[in-house]
């Protein structure tokens, strides 16, 4: 017989344009294996702010996920109706990885969701963006990465995008990966009325060091990297990027999974742009 579980969920960010963003949720899954294998629902309250502006906005979806601790194969899916400002959307945030062979696996991803500028959800912009992943390993130590997708926002703009990463581990016991990055995208539309900043191309190339390590079940992440990135013919501009990460026993009484991290990279919001955030899930499983 199923476990049920029960808890909070929370998301907190703040820019550089002073625009800050929460989200508080609760959620309830009466169909539960473990953190990685459950049915359920989550109810949630959001408020954006900036400048003196503030919205509120309600979602309500149904969220699973059936996932390989190991591998993480598996799918996982939210889908919701979220509410703001007079404007109505049906939400989507998921995926699907099949191994293919032993170093080889596809995924196939799905994510919709409201544009989080000021303007855009003045206006009710939102974007449906979908893609195939495909990870090849080459030997034990090297893994390449490779992503291809299109961006279709509800204005009639569109962007495709295109990612590599290379991944180097250099003792399979450390838990370390040197990372060369790289992504690059290109819109279709130059005029979206400054909803949200919108290059004709874009690309970045990024440097980065990858650390996971695991004690009694508990599994903690870091990342940092350093990169240039490219706007149209403009000069090359720094990036950075900071990344930590918790997660309790996937299998124990009760599931833990933290995630914090800061982002200096063009965005949504404009170039010279950096990003922080915090997220945050606690299931009591019964």
């Amino acid at each position: 017989m199923l476990d049920q579980g029960i808890g909070p969920e929370f998301l907190a960010t703040s820019d550089s344009e002073g625009f800050r963003a929460r989200r508080l949720s609760v959620e309830y899954f009466p169909s539960m294996e473990h953190a990685d294998h459950l049915l359920g629902l989550r109810a949630s309250d959001y408020r954006y702010s900036q400048d003196g502006w503030a919205r509120h906005g309600q979602k309500l979806s149904v969220l699973g996920r059936q996932l390989d601790p190991a591998t993480l194969n598996g799918w996982a899916l939210d889908v919701g109706v979220f509410a703001q400002g007079g404007h109505t959307l049906l939400t989507a945030d998921g995926g699907y990885r099949l191994a293919l062979a032993k170093r080889t696996s596809v995924e196939v991803f799905i994510n919709r969701d409201w544009v989080e500028t000021r303007t855009a959800l003045d206006r009710g912009v939102s974007y449906t963006f979908g893609g195939v992943a495909v990870d090849q390993g080459i030997g034990p130590h090297v893994t390449l990465v490779g992503v291809a997708g299109q961006q279709y926002f509800s204005d009639g703009n569109r962007r495709d995008h295109g990612r590599l990463r290379l991944i180097y581990q250099p003792s399979l016991d450390l838990g370390l990966t040197l990372q060369a990055r790289f992504r690059a995208y290109r819109s279709t539309h130059d005029d979206v009325g400054h909803a949200y900043f919108n290059p004709e191309h874009y690309s970045e190339s990024m440097l980065a060091i990858g650390w996971r390590q695991r004690y009694k079940g508990w599994v903690g992440s870091l990342v940092a990297g350093l990169g240039r990135e490219k706007i149209v013919d403009a000069p090359l501009q720094p990036t950075k990027l900071f990344e930590l990460g918790l997660q309790s026993p996937v299998r124990g009484a009760q599931s833990l999974r933290l995630r914090a991290g800061y982002n200096r990279s063009a965005s949504f919001n404009g170039p010279n742009y950096h990003y922080r955030y915090v997220l945050g899930e606690w299931i009591v499983r019964f």
